[in-house]
């Protein structure tokens, strides 16, 4: 017997009836989604420390109020995404109308990731909810105690005519993926974005694949050492390095590194404590899997900061790898742990290379005092995003698009 058939026909019975197209309706439901943040903010920030370790802090910059940003942003703006818009005419259809209109997909399926659990999960439901479809959530099973929250308190929130939460592991996915959707939007692992892929080709459905990548972080020998680390470090442990658009790993010259060293241990320091298994602000890896997974990198190149870990606790300390080849096993995958690796090279050219040999980024950082440098890197490398002098993305800023280049999004 098909567990979804009856909820997915439901869904698109109410889109049928046109109930979700009136701006009305959607700006009620993304009410709705707010109420469900602000009157459940506790409980969401408990789910998230029992997850992944993480702070209130965290929670509230990273997860919620993110979100609520994101709401606010679509209720403004709702009616003006809505309007046709006109475009120009030639001679001979002086007479005719002639705009754009904006039409929603339909039922669209929302299968969200666990390391920024709400987060991810809310941003392309509002978007989803804004443009007026109904909408089929799947939040992942690896953050337990937030899935649970997602599928019995969120749907209260909702008209459950056009919305619905379904819950189970891969088997359970890929039931639902034999289904036809209007659109499917999901954020994971390259490995799991082609089975995703896969799936919604038999159907020919459209999809937005948000599947990370290996980010480089070059830096230039003209630099104030411990910005650079301060600005790097904060990014890179933040979420305990469980980030897609993190900097997952450095490139400079031996003589950088030896002054990045030092300034690196110091912005640890300074951010964790003297020992860092024992700050509030440092989380935890999400699972054992994953755990023995980033345990088994530590092997590579030579530990210079950090490198303890405790399975009991899913603990790894902070790490900065240096001595590391382009051939180990950590410039293989993308890190998704606090490891940092360092991989020497001689100059700008070198690293402009490096970078341009390998998959195209989702986020690239280049640091130096030189605005020419600077502006080379972005000039000479392609990739989702790109900052200059800072470490934290741009995802932050609602007027700058998220996206990706080639197999980071599709």
């Amino acid at each position: 017997m098909d567990p979804f058939a009856d909820t997915l026909q439901r869904l698109r019975e109410t889109f049928s009836s046109g109930r979700t197209r009136p701006a009305e309706f959607r700006a009620t439901q993304l009410k709705g989604l707010g109420r469900f943040l602000q009157e459940n903010k506790q409980l969401l920030q408990e789910a998230l420390a029992q997850d992944l370790h993480k702070s209130t802090f965290e929670s509230q910059v990273s997860e919620i109020s993110i979100s609520q940003s994101e709401i606010n942003l679509a209720l403004r703006n709702l009616r003006a995404w809505m309007k046709d818009e006109k475009v120009s005419k030639n001679l001979a259809t002086q007479l005719d109308s002639a705009f754009i209109r904006k039409e929603p997909f339909g039922l669209v399926l929302i299968i969200a990731p666990w390391n920024y659990p709400v987060n991810l999960t809310l941003m392309p439901l509002v978007g989803a909810l804004a443009a007026g479809n109904c909408v089929v959530l799947k939040p992942s099973e690896i953050s337990k105690s937030t899935e649970k929250v997602l599928a019995e308190v969120l749907p209260r929130y909702l008209d459950q005519s056009c919305f619905a939460v379904v819950l189970g592991g891969p088997e359970e996915t890929g039931q639902l993926l034999e289904h036809k959707f209007d659109h499917i939007f999901f954020t994971g692992s390259p490995r799991v974005g082609k089975i995703v892929m896969t799936a919604a080709a038999k159907h020919l459905t459209p999809v937005t694949l948000e599947l990370g990548g290996k980010n480089p972080c070059y830096v230039d020998d003209n630099c104030d050492p411990q910005t650079v680390a301060n600005r790097v470090a904060w990014f890179r442990y933040f979420n305990t390095g469980q980030t897609c658009v993190a900097p997952d790993y450095i490139l400079c010259s031996p003589e950088t590194q030896a002054r990045l060293l030092p300034a690196l241990q110091s912005a640890i320091t300074r951010f964790y404590g003297d020992d860092p298994r024992a700050s509030p602000d440092l989380g935890r890896i999400i699972n054992h899997k994953h755990f023995q997974r980033l345990r088994g990198l530590l092997s590579c190149g030579r530990v210079a900061i950090g490198g303890q870990s405790d399975d009991s606790d899913r603990y790894i300390a902070p790490t900065v790898l240096v001595d590391v080849q382009e051939t180990e096993p950590v410039m293989q995958e993308e890190i998704f742990g606090p490891i940092l690796p360092i991989l020497n090279v001689r100059g700008l050219d070198e690293a402009i290379d490096f970078i341009n040999r390998r998959e195209k980024p989702l986020a690239l950082y280049a640091f130096s005092n030189n605005s020419q440098v600077v502006k080379r890197v972005l000039a000479q490398t392609s990739s989702g995003g790109f900052c200059g002098n800072d470490g934290f993305m741009h995802m932050t800023l609602s007027s700058l698009p998220f996206g990706g280049v080639g197999r980071c999004l599709l």
